[in-house]
């Protein structure tokens, strides 16, 4: 990479996200339920603790089912009829301004806002993206160990934030997986996504996941980019299926 190398959106604009004192409370509220998640899967409460859990989570989850649902982070309603909006946030977007990125912040690897994040947190290295992790109880596959369903998933989230220093911004078309030892659970992970090549719209990464000295996982795969224009389209069909969000405090 160059001095001054492309930066990822994946990594660079959601920790840029301007800290509201209503994104501190949905960061918190992930955090617990993230903690709830796991004391669920691996507790030995009694039947009447557990009875008690039950009936505090229902009223929390009753009173939530009273607000509006739909996506509380940006992206357009209906572009058609956005008129001047639409062209402001364009000119936001390429400024790079970070809060056109908020879907990042519900990532189910990354976001802090999204409990089924581990959360995996992302970084660059030299002329790599260097991933650190640790998956609990509720990621069990093999005893002990994480499930390989979650192994592929989190690749697919550290090689699509690699794909994007190459100055595009791709999906992901192929990817491949081998499995070289089990993945411990309760344990920090370390995985590295490399930019192997570019080639016209197809941009390629490799990478490889880590438990110490030991070789867990590696994967390679293949990434399309395209235009922008696309990804605002699927905004629009997001927000047509779910309806707009109160986005208010």
């Amino acid at each position: 990479m160059t001095d001054e190398p492309n930066r990822s959106p994946r990594i660079d604009r959601v920790y840029e996200l301007e800290m509201t004192s209503r994104r501190v409370e949905v960061h918190r509220l992930a955090a617990a339920t993230r903690g709830i998640i796991e004391h669920l899967v691996s507790n030995t409460a009694s039947e009447a603790e557990l009875r008690l859990a039950a009936d505090q989570l229902e009223v929390v989850g009753e009173m939530l089912a009273r607000y509006p649902h739909g996506s509380t982070y940006q992206g357009f309603r209906e572009a058609a009829n956005a008129g001047a909006a639409i062209n402001e946030e364009r000119d936001l977007a390429s400024e790079g301004e970070s809060a056109l990125y908020a879907f990042f912040d519900h990532s189910p690897f990354i976001g802090l806002a999204n409990p089924m994040s581990p959360p995996l947190v992302l970084d660059y290295g030299t002329d790599s993206i260097v991933g650190t992790v640790t998956f609990g109880t509720a990621y069990e596959g093999p005893p002990g160990c994480v499930h390989g369903g979650y192994i592929a998933a989190v690749f697919d989230e550290v090689l699509g934030a690699t794909q994007s220093l190459s100055g595009s911004q791709g999906m992901t078309a192929y990817l491949h997986i081998d499995y070289r030892s089990p993945s411990p659970l309760h344990t920090e992970l370390k995985l590295v996504g490399r930019l192997d090549s570019t080639d016209g719209r197809k941009i390629r990464c490799s990478g490889t996941l880590m438990a110490g000295d030991r070789l867990c996982a590696e994967a390679d795969g293949l990434f399309v980019s395209f235009d922008p224009e696309r990804f605002r389209a699927l905004l629009d069909a997001r927000d047509d299926r779910e309806g707009p969000a109160d986005r208010s405090g």
